[in-house]
């Protein structure tokens, strides 16, 4: 017997297939990379093209703040695509390290897998991959910096080149963070080191489950000759797959920003944070690749153990 068919069933528009994304054989290579990184898949540069998907909110309401909210950046059907890939082709560490508060040494263990690309901006890449003098463009010492600085992979290069064109900012350094699970977070800190400059400006993309931005004033020192100021609000930015937070001006001067740990939901998904910002000297560079890459192995994401595991596979 066969079905019958509504009027409104059979004028419906059949669903839209999503385009087969087909990985490239071009990669993006370098003696520091543990293993080459393909380039985007025809499908997602493509998509990006269409970025940012909507206008950036502006958000000065409260003393020394300034961001531009993306809600989202990159568009809706392809941002899960741009995770999968990335999570699978890039290469990631779980770094430890010391630090030294008096006499007592404490290790450190990165809550979260994490990886950076990038050099400051007293040197750049040449076509052959080797370090130039920005000023001379003639090769640097070997030893100019402790660490190996590597260039920014074309699939992230490209999203770096789209935020600048939208922004109106410049960007040398791309750090990668992992959150594999809920328990994967960064506590509250500012990106206000010296060698960021005077009022960097830092594009944070979202790709993955959706992770709570929390941002809260740096406290104020107390002072009999300044009025009191009513206390700045705590912000949270529920930020989803594809939004981006372009924090700048006074903010980092001024503000803390952490991602929190998180419970139940879809938080257990994995959650990859893209930020590009501007080192302006040597210690920019060693101080990223110290704190991203550290003197750890290698580790890729393993599709059918999901899960990030040891590079190369034992």
């Amino acid at each position: 017997m066969s079905r019958k068919r509504t009027l409104d069933g059979f004028f419906a528009p059949a669903e839209a297939k999503k385009p087969k994304i087909e990985i490239p054989e071009e990669v993006s290579d370098h003696p520091s990379y543990p293993f080459p990184i393909r380039h985007l898949p025809a499908v997602i540069a493509d998509g990006l093209g269409f970025a940012p998907s909507s206008e950036g909110r502006e958000i000065n309401d409260q003393s020394d703040l300034d961001l531009l909210y993306f809600e989202p950046y990159v568009p809706k059907d392809i941002h899960r695509e741009l995770f999968k890939f990335l999570r699978q082709e890039l290469f990631f560490y779980r770094v430890q390290y010391h630090i030294k508060r008096g006499p007592v040494e404490t290790q450190i263990n990165t809550p979260r897998w994490t990886t950076v690309f990038g050099v400051d901006e007293t040197c750049s890449f040449g076509a052959d991959g080797n370090l130039l003098d920005s000023k001379t463009r003639q090769p640097v010492a070997r030893d100019k910096y402790k660490c190996k600085p590597r260039p920014i992979p074309h699939c992230l290069d490209t999203l770096r080149t789209i935020t600048e064109g939208t922004t109106g900012e410049t960007f040398n350094f791309c750090l990668v963070n992992y959150y594999a699970t809920g328990n994967d977070s960064i506590s509250y800190h500012s990106d206000d080191e010296r060698f960021l400059g005077p009022n960097p400006a830092i594009a944070s993309f979202a790709l993955g489950a959706k992770r709570d931005l929390l941002m809260r004033h740096k406290p104020k020192p107390p002072s009999e000759a300044a009025p009191a100021t009513p206390e700045a609000k705590t912000i949270k930015l529920p930020l989803a797959s594809g939004d981006m937070v372009l924090m700048r001006g006074p903010t980092q001067a001024n503000w803390l920003h952490s991602i929190p740990k998180r419970k139940g939901r879809d938080s257990d998904k994995g959650r990859i944070n893209i930020t590009f910002r501007k080192a302006m000297v040597k210690g920019g560079t060693e101080n990223y690749y110290q704190y991203n890459v550290g003197t750890g192995g290698v580790f890729r994401w393993d599709e059918k153990k999901q899960e990030m595991t040891p590079w190369p596979a034992s």
